[in-house]
This record gives C-alpha cells, structure tokens and sequence, in this order.
C-alpha cells in the first residue's frame, strides 16, 4: 500500500527535515515506486507538486527536498498502486474547491472493487483511484450536509459519520485538509508526532541525517508531523487507535466536538 506524510504547525515551518526520509521510501528503503505527490498550504493559496516517477528518483522531489517552503499544514503521499495505473493524474495528493477554500485528501488502503459511491454533485474523479472517488463523495456529502461555511468542529462531527460508511469497504487511512485543520483518520496504522520548547534532536530512520531543532525553532513554536510509521528513530511517535478520526489545528490535536 501508500504511505502518508502530514504536517500541522503554528507557524509555517519547512518539513524538508521529515520528507528527505519519506522520499526515500519511495523506491529506495521501501516499495512505493508508483508516484508521489506535495502539498503546501499558503493561506488560502497551495503549491502542488505532483510526479509518476519514484520518489527517491524524481528530480522534482530533489527540487522539494532542498527547497525551504513555509506552509503550517502539509500533506504528502507516495504511492504503491493497487488501482489505476501509474500515471499522474493517479498521484495523491487529490485537490478540489468547495466554500471558496482549496481541500487536499491523500489516502492509503485499498477499498475494493465493490466500492462505487453515487456522485451526483460538480464532483468528479479526474484518474482512476478508489481514492479520489472517495475524496469526490466526500466533497459531494460535506456540501449537501452544510448550508453555509462550517466551522471546524462542525466540519470535524460530519467527516467522523461519512467515514464510517467508506471505511466499511477496506482499509482507509487518511489525511484531508482544507488550510484550516487537518485531518487524519486511521482503519490500519498512523502515527503522529508533537514537537514543542524544550526541542531535541531527531534521528531520520530512512537516511542517516539527524537535526537539532533547537537550533531552528523558537519557544513558542509547535509542530506536529503525521505519518504511516515513524520517520524517526529515537522519538516517542503515537499511534493513532483503528477507526480514530484526528483533529490537528496549528500543530495541536484536538478533541472532536472542543475546538
């Protein structure tokens, strides 16, 4: 299956550190050869990156390894195909427009050939993935569910009742965001990570690199990195509990319904 990487912080921050390791997961210290994609919220503005090329080979990927974006929210996929070629309109991230506000959603799992939500909205896939099939009805039901803009407890309430019924399917580990919040939802296996004052230094576990964040951050930053499993080696990550649906908003998980 796809791997997932997400970050959510209070300031914007580089996740250079966290997706050097990531990248080479795919092709290189694992098997996720089919694609990868990036996506950096700016405001209401993203940067998109997106390659049908392995990661750990992709000469866009080194562009984004050692280029120093600033964005609070984050989301990034690489990618082991299990439907739909491996092409690039198939690559995650997934991005459309609802409420004037760009929504990324990136998945890992497989929901099976059984799987076929009715779309009947302005919401359509552009490849052939269960994954932006899901993503569409998603959009498609967060629309017919709020008259105006909701808030994002509200936002948080309907996702954790239009995921149950997908998750039915197959294996549905998620990362969604609309700049706001992000949202991460685990059927299998997710972790997330909080880094805060007093920082230390991390380990990558995929490439020996290792980064004091003292000397990066400042005592009021926070930072919270997501990822199918952890990135580092000598950092307590948790994991998220199967069927748990995960609210981060400027780098602090927060309850469903308390935000």
């Amino acid at each position: 299956m796809c791997q997932l990487l997400g970050m959510s912080a209070n300031t914007p921050t580089d996740i250079n550190f966290s997706f050097s390791g990531f990248a080479r997961r795919g092709g290189e210290t694992d098997h996720h050869a089919d694609g990868w994609g990036i996506t950096f919220f700016e405001e209401r503005g993203v940067r998109h990156f997106v390659d049908s090329q392995a990661a750990c080979r992709s000469p866009l990927a080194a562009f984004v390894r050692n280029y120093p974006i600033r964005s609070k929210t984050v989301i990034a996929h690489i990618r082991k195909a299990t439907h739909g070629n491996a092409t690039l309109q198939n690559c995650h991230p997934f991005i459309r427009e609802l409420w004037g506000r760009n929504w990324v959603f990136a998945h890992n799992g497989d929901l099976g050939k059984e799987f076929h939500p009715r779309l009947h909205a302005g919401f359509r896939p552009v490849g052939e993935t269960d994954s932006e099939l899901a993503f569409c009805w998603i959009m498609q039901e967060l629309a017919k569910a709020h008259a105006g803009v909701p808030t994002v407890s509200e936002l948080s309430l309907t996702l954790s009742e239009l995921i149950v019924p997908i998750a039915a399917y197959g294996t549905f580990n998620i990362l969604l965001s609309n700049g706001e919040a992000l949202w991460a939802h685990a059927s299998t296996q997710l972790h997330h990570l909080e880094r805060a004052y007093p920082f230390a230094s991390a380990e990558l576990s995929d490439e020996d690199l290792t980064l004091d964040f003292a000397t990066q951050t400042t005592k009021s930053d926070r930072v919270t990195v997501i990822a199918t499993t952890p990135l580092t080696s000598n950092e307590a990550w948790i994991q998220l509990r199967p069927g748990e649906l995960a609210t981060f908003v400027d780098g602090e998980k927060k309850a469903i319904g308390r935000i």
